[in-house]
């Protein structure tokens, strides 16, 4: 089955027929599929992050897809960093291309991770892999992923419980993009704050 033949099927009717369909098994389709979301690409975040709050409330479709999310993006960088030391992948990362990638992500590893986790598209599994090769602290990938996910999980809920309130006024749009410049702010600070050198730890 291709990308097209999995979106196809992935569309927002049928999240919500399989979430009713489940919901007798409480919160764990919301989360399951979100947890997916982390091994299969193709999955429509924006879609399954909206759905679960339109079918289990904005505060708890929100903190569904928020545990789903973390828990797969972590799952999936700690396979790949247990195999990163692996022969062939030791090889791969020797390559010139690869170790200036390498050295990017880790001088930016926080930054990289948090601000491309705020995004509701994007390459989820390339972003975690590459953090593992990497050899990106698991407190910091954690960090990152924790507030990233709970910044684009959070607007991308609140636009998907009342989806047709912001197509009858997209101006209620500019209180998102709002929500997402100061959390940007707040971000720097903790980036900042987690961050620090050695000596910038001693002296202050």
């Amino acid at each position: 089955m291709g990308t097209l033949d999995i979106m196809s099927i992935l569309t927002e009717e049928n999240i919500k027929e399989i979430l009713d369909r489940y919901r007798d098994f409480g919160p764990l389709p919301g989360i399951l599929l979100t947890f997916m979301k982390s091994f299969i690409p193709p999955l429509p975040t924006f879609v399954i992050v909206g759905v679960n709050a339109a079918v289990y409330g904005l505060w708890l479709g929100f903190l569904y897809s928020w545990i789903g999310m973390i828990c797969g993006c972590l799952v999936t960088f700690m396979v790949v960093r247990k195999v990163a030391s692996t022969p062939y992948l030791q090889k791969w990362a020797q390559k010139p291309k690869v170790q200036k990638s390498m050295i990017w992500i880790r001088r930016n590893a926080f930054s990289y991770v948090f601000l491309l986790s705020i995004f509701p598209v994007g390459p989820f599994v390339v972003i975690n892999i590459a953090s593992g090769v990497a050899g990106m602290r698991l407190r910091s990938f954690f960090i990152a992923v924790f507030f990233g996910k709970a910044i684009m999980i959070f607007y991308v809920s609140y636009i998907g419980y009342d989806l047709r309130r912001f197509v009858e006024h997209p101006f209620q749009l500019l209180y998102v993009f709002l929500f997402i410049g100061l959390s940007l702010f707040i971000s720097k600070k903790i980036e900042h704050h987690f961050t620090k050198t050695p000596i910038e730890s001693t002296e202050s």
